[in-house]
Parts: C-alpha cells; sequence; structure tokens
C-alpha cells in the first residue's frame, strides 16, 4: 500500500508540471512604433542631451514654494492614499492565491459524555445502572491533511493572473501620484501668471488714474471736453474691474492646491511673489524616442499587465476541463477512556486520494473559456489604444510648445508696439493734436496684447507639465514590484 502511495505522489508531481493555457506575449500594435515623434523635431531639447526625465521634474521650474508643495502630496493626497490601499490589498490577494500551492492541516480534540434511559441517582459511572440506563465517555485527538496538487497549472495560472493585477494596480498608484503632481504644478503655475496678470492690472490702474486726473487738469483748463473725462473714468473703473476679478481665480486655485495636497482650504493660503520674475520659463524637456514611451508611462504599463492578467484566466478558464486530484489523510487517537487516549490500540487513520471530472456542464465550461478569451482581446484592445493615446498627447504638447513658442516671440513685439502706441498717443493729446478716444484706443489695445502675452505664457507653462506627465514624469515600468515583492 504505501508504495502504490508513492508512486501515486510521483505521478502527481509529474503531472503539476503541465501548465495549460497560452503563455503571455505582449500585444503588439497593428503599425509599427514610430522611430522619432514628428513634433520633436524643431523641439529644443534639454543640454546637455539627457535620455530621461528626472524623477522630481518640477524642479526644474527652480521653485521652492512649488517643490515643498509636490513634497506634501506623498503625505497628505487622499487619491493616494486610497491608491495605496488599493495596491495592498491586491498584492494580499497574490498572497492568498499563492496558498492553494500548499496542504492545508487541521486538528481537532474533543470530549463528549452521553447516555441514553435514566441515570440512577448518584451514578456517574460507565456501567449499566438499571435497565437499560447507559452513560458513556469518547475522548478524540485526530490531525487532517489535503492536498490539491496543481495538474494542469490552474493555481498557477490564477498566482500569474494575481500577481499582474498587482503590478497593475501598482502602475495605478504612480499615476494617481502622477496626476497628482501634475495638477499641482499646473495650479500653481497658473496662480503665478494669475499675480502677474495682478501685478499688470495693478499697474495699469495707476497708469489710467493719471490719465483721468490729465482729462480733469485739461478740461478744467477748458482745453478737452467732458467727453474724455466720462472715457477716461469709464476706462479706470474697468480696469479696477478686472484687477478685482482675478481674485476669484487665484482663490480657485489656491483651494484647488489645498485638495491635492490634503489641507482644508479655509486655512491654506499662498503669498504672492514680490520678486520678479512672478512666471517662470518653461524647461527644456527630454523627449527620447516613442518606443520608450511603453515603459515610461504608468497608465501604459497598468493596461499591460492588465492584458497579462487577462490572458492567464484564459489558462485558468481551460484548467477545468482536466479532472482535479485531492490527496487526503487523517490521522489520531479515540477511545472512552482518558488515559488510554494515546495509547497504541486506540489509534485511527485514513489515507487515499479522490479523483473529480465533471462529465456534463451543458456547455459551462465552454463559455467560461470564451469569456475569458474574450476578456482578454478587450484588454488588449485597452493597451493599444493606451499606447496610441500617449503618443498622441506627446505629440498634441510638443505641437503646442513649438507653436506657442513662436506665438510668444510675435506678441511680445505686439506689447513692444503697443505701449509704442499708448506714448505716442497720449503725447498727441497733450499737445491738442488728437481726441482722447485715440488714447482709449490705444491702452485698451495694449492691456489686451499683454494681457495675451500672459495667456500664452500660461498655456506654456501648462503645455510643459503636459508634456511631461504625457511622458511619464520621469517614472519606468521597472520599478513595478518583482515577483520576489509580491509574496
Amino acid at each position: 500500500m504505501n508504495k502504490s502511495i508513492l508512486a501515486l505522489t510521483i505521478t502527481t508531481l509529474c503531472l503539476s508540471a503541465c501548465v495549460v493555457g497560452p503563455d503571455y506575449v505582449r500585444p503588439t500594435l497593428n503599425t509599427d512604433i514610430p522611430t522619432a515623434f514628428k513634433e520633436s523635431k524643431d523641439w529644443k531639447v534639454a543640454e546637455p542631451q539627457d535620455h530621461a526625465l528626472s524623477e522630481k521634474w518640477w524642479e526644474s521650474y527652480n521653485d521652492p514654494i512649488l517643490n515643498s508643495l509636490v513634497a506634501q502630496i506623498d503625505i497628505s493626497n487622499q487619491n493616494l492614499m486610497q491608491a495605496e490601499a488599493q495596491f495592498r490589498q491586491a498584492r494580499a490577494v497574490v498572497q492568498s492565491a499563492r496558498a492553494a500551492y500548499y496542504p492545508t492541516i487541521g486538528a481537532t480534540g474533543s470530549a463528549t459524555r452521553s447516555g441514553s434511559g435514566a441515570i440512577s441517582n448518584g451514578s456517574r459511572s460507565n456501567i449499566n445502572s438499571g435497565a437499560g440506563n447507559t452513560v458513556s465517555n469518547d475522548y478524540a485527538l485526530s490531525g487532517t491533511a489535503s492536498w490539491e496538487p496543481d495538474l494542469w497549472g490552474k493555481i498557477q495560472r490564477t498566482v500569474e493572473s494575481d500577481r499582474a493585477t498587482a503590478q497593475a494596480s501598482a502602475a495605478d498608484l504612480q499615476g494617481v501620484r502622477l496626476s497628482a503632481q501634475s495638477s499641482l504644478a499646473q495650479d500653481y503655475l497658473q496662480l503665478r501668471v494669475l499675480d502677474a496678470q495682478k501685478q499688470l492690472l495693478d499697474d495699469t490702474v495707476a497708469g489710467y488714474e493719471k490719465s483721468y486726473q490729465l482729462t480733469k487738469n485739461q478740461y478744467a483748463a477748458g482745453v478737452a471736453a467732458k467727453a474724455d473725462v466720462i472715457q477716461a473714468e469709464t476706462q479706470l473703473k474697468s480696469a479696477q474691474a478686472q484687477a478685482l476679478d482675478v481674485g476669484v481665480l487665484r482663490a480657485q486655485m489656491e483651494h484647488a492646491i489645498a485638495l491635492l495636497i490634503g489641507q482644508p482650504a479655509s486655512t491654506f493660503s499662498i503669498a504672492k511673489l514680490t520678486q520678479a520674475p512672478l512666471v517662470p520659463t518653461p524647461p527644456a524637456i527630454p523627449t527620447g524616442v516613442p518606443s520608450t514611451l511603453l515603459e515610461r508611462r504608468p497608465d501604459i504599463s497598468g493596461a499591460e499587465r492588465r492584458a497579462a492578467a487577462a490572458n492567464a484566466q484564459i489558462g485558468v478558464a481551460k484548467a477545468a476541463y482536466y479532472p482535479s486530484l485531492t490527496l487526503s489523510a487523517s490521522g489520531g487517537f479515540q477511545s472512552n477512556s482518558f488515559g488510554n487516549l494515546l495509547t497504541l490500540p486506540s489509534r485511527v487513520w485514513s489515507l487515499g486520494p479522490a479523483l473529480a471530472e465533471t462529465i456534463f456542464d451543458g456547455g459551462a465550461r465552454q463559455a467560461q473559456t470564451a469569456q475569458a478569451i474574450a476578456s482578454y482581446d478587450a484588454a488588449a484592445a485597452v493597451y493599444k489604444q493606451t499606447v496610441l493615446t500617449g503618443f498622441q498627447e506627446v505629440e498634441d504638447n510638443l505641437a503646442a510648445l513649438r507653436i506657442l513658442e513662436e506665438e510668444a516671440k510675435v506678441q511680445d513685439e505686439t506689447v513692444k508696439l503697443a505701449r509704442y502706441s499708448v506714448q505716442l498717443a497720449l503725447n498727441q493729446y497733450k499737445a491738442g493734436i488728437t481726441n482722447y478716444t485715440s488714447v482709449v484706443t490705444a491702452q485698451a489695445t495694449a492691456l489686451t496684447a499683454e494681457n495675451t502675452a500672459l495667456s500664452i505664457q500660461n498655456r506654456r507653462l501648462a503645455a510643459s507639465v503636459q508634456l511631461i506627465a504625457a511622458l511619464g514624469g520621469g517614472w519606468s515600468q521597472a520599478e513595478l514590484p518583482e515577483t520576489a515583492a509580491l509574496k
């Protein structure tokens, strides 16, 4: 008998090497990956040439306040805390799945006293104390062990699937972190643009006040019409209203930043900078080549890992076609006398395999396999779409940065000309050559030009942050937890 059991065990271990289902191969795009980003042709890259972004990419904006704010995301951002908890949950699922590799061992102990009929007064012994009156004791101590060997790789495929899902969760965690970092950087940089816009409007109000005073003096001297005074005052009030309106957006940016760093908006504030420059310059950003994007974006890595998890589930579904084998053993002691419990005559044991196979299930297993294959096809399509979306986002922001840089140069020239036009109009008005309408028109044009320049600067900064995020923010798929870290 022992030889038969040994032979069965060896056979079982040999069969456990059989793993059904397809081995995973990363899905390939329906087109070749480009060798270079199209919009990077005229893009000025970092000097010296870097091949990857820094992990602390926000430091390239050279703003210590921004650096300190981003550091608080890992400490207090609640979305990040949620993603981190979900990763720990996914890792625990892997550990749970791996437990199926090992046998289940249990132990039980019991002591019972039973009787039938009526018990005589004072009778506490295990004897007949009257017609049909019996009391008996029963003591048992036993252990059990059962093991279902992984004959067809069902457990292995389940572990593969759960491990890939945990790695996808780790990529999601980094994706949430990058999203929070980029959102904070964009909000903060926009806040600084609003500070610059507020400074522009304050300076404009000061200039308009001088023009208003000039028209009043001209009117008092009888060389200007009342309409000139009304126009100057209207323009002044309009600029003051615009300066106040900037405060609404700035407050909203502060509140958004407070949420990202996990602080109450009611107690958080960012002081206005007093030294120039109020707005940083967009940094030069290394883009690398498109093929590296597959390894650098958390969302692409997460989608790829989910495709791997879905592929492993095909093997789990196919394993259901094959019989399952369970090896069980139990042993222990049983006696009606506690003193004789741990003696050889009281020993009991059992040992044997059980083989189970589903003969007919109405097509359930076939449907489950088809479902698993369809789930993989869907996951592969999501992965491919995520890759294409990544290429689009990089190209979009490269184009935006290149074109906006050219636009900023043209707009700077426009600002210079508009300022010169204001000066000419004022001089001509003072000399009585032209009416005040020309001054108002020139000043309005100059304010619009300077606001447009700040708007372009804001869009350039936003595009630079979005490009960094589109490139993965200095992250790499190599940072995903390996098999050893998921045990």
